[in-house]
């Protein structure tokens, strides 16, 4: 594998954040930006929304909609970590099966916490598949009340971890709304039948598709970023060798993919949501904030990640929506004064967000 200059983290910031799209580099799609990070964290469907105008130009929240609820060339189920994401439709058959199987045991140990007998969640499960196929797209409620008539435990989190379980085994996904209840669906009526692929050819996608979005990274940036195990992880890496550069950084050794170290402009400002994947996309976070930083983007000290602005990739402060009768607000919570400059970007930004929402934003900056 070539070698090439040391990096700085100023460096690596810059091309970090060109892999992961925030210089906005040409107009895309709502489902060629979700394939190319290869998904979106998406706990909260509102916050998720908010990574796309953060990457792309001419995109709106009516399309990223559609994708979704229309086209169906974006699904919504657990993923990665095991986690809700928004992931390509046309990654399915690969991706869940290769992220989701690691966390298949410490479902079926929650359940067993819940109270579910070790008969039920396997049970459980089938009963959702069938009710599925008999009656088509079911509310959580709904999928809860005929469990229940069939004897199966559902109280307190042990619904949860029976969807969960449902979806990870490859059959159930989220799929169209109900009001306010989104609904559980089978992935072959919601999307046709995935296309599976052998484990080391999977695991080798993971890794290119990884990189692509988040490289310069090592092996165990993809573990943790992913859910997969240490050692499917350093496998993955040997699988695309010839493809890989060696990066040396200050934090040692990573890896980019061969031809992809492109730099981001200087000067970007971007807000970025709620559980960003460039929060999240690698096991040391500092690079992207100091500690003491990070402890107010991280406010619970586990998993809660705030709306986070970015100056050339590095966090300057935090930002917050409050919606009024005449506009969303977007109020700032800088880490020090903001510069002139910084605080026209994070106009320009606000307007950028008004053209994607398509409502008044009003940046409150000073």
């Amino acid at each position: 594998m070539p070698w090439i200059r040391t990096l700085i983290d100023d460096d690596l910031r810059r091309l970090r954040t060109a892999a992961q799209h925030l210089h906005r580099p040409r107009r895309r799609s709502a489902v060629d930006l979700v394939r190319h990070l290869t998904g979106v964290q998406a706990q909260s469907l509102p916050a998720a929304r908010l990574a796309f105008p953060a990457r792309t130009d001419g995109l709106t929240a009516a399309r990223v909609d559609r994708a979704r609820l229309r086209d169906r060339s974006i699904i919504h189920t657990w993923a990665m970590r095991g986690t809700l994401y928004l992931i390509a439709a046309e990654d399915y058959g690969w991706l869940v099966p290769l992220v989701m199987e690691p966390r298949i045991r410490n479902a079926q140990r929650r359940l067993e916490q819940e109270g579910v007998p070790p008969d039920q969640p396997a049970k459980g499960v089938r009963l959702i598949q069938r009710m599925l196929e008999r009656e088509g797209p079911l509310t959580r409620p709904e999928i809860a009340e005929r469990l229940r008539r069939r004897g199966i435990r559902t109280e307190g989190q042990a619904l949860v971890h029976l969807l969960w379980l449902a979806c990870a085994e490859g059959a159930v996904c989220r799929g169209p709304d109900r009001g306010r209840d989104q609904c559980f669906v089978l992935v072959r009526d919601w999307i046709g039948e995935p296309e599976p692929r052998e484990r080391d050819a999977a695991l080798a996608e993971l890794a290119v598709r990884y990189l692509k979005a988040h490289g310069p990274a090592t092996p165990t940036d993809l573990a943790v970023w992913s859910g997969i195990r240490a050692g499917d992880a350093r496998r993955a890496w040997a699988g695309i060798e010839d493809r890989l550069v060696q990066v040396e950084t200050g934090r040692g050794p990573m890896w980019s993919l061969r031809g992809s170290m492109a730099e981001a402009p200087r000067g970007l400002v971007r807000l970025i949501p709620w559980w960003d994947e460039y929060l999240l996309g690698w096991k040391d976070r500092d690079p992207v904030a100091p500690p003491h930083h990070w402890r107010k983007i991280n406010r619970d000290g586990r998993g809660w990640l705030n709306p986070t602005i970015l100056v050339d990739g590095l966090a300057v402060g935090m930002w917050n929506t409050k919606q009024t009768p005449k506009a969303l607000q977007v109020e700032v919570q800088p880490f020090s004064r903001l510069s002139p400059t910084v605080r026209c970007g994070i106009r320009r930004e606000a307007e950028h967000l008004s053209e994607f929402l398509d409502a008044p934003v009003q940046p409150l900056v000073g």
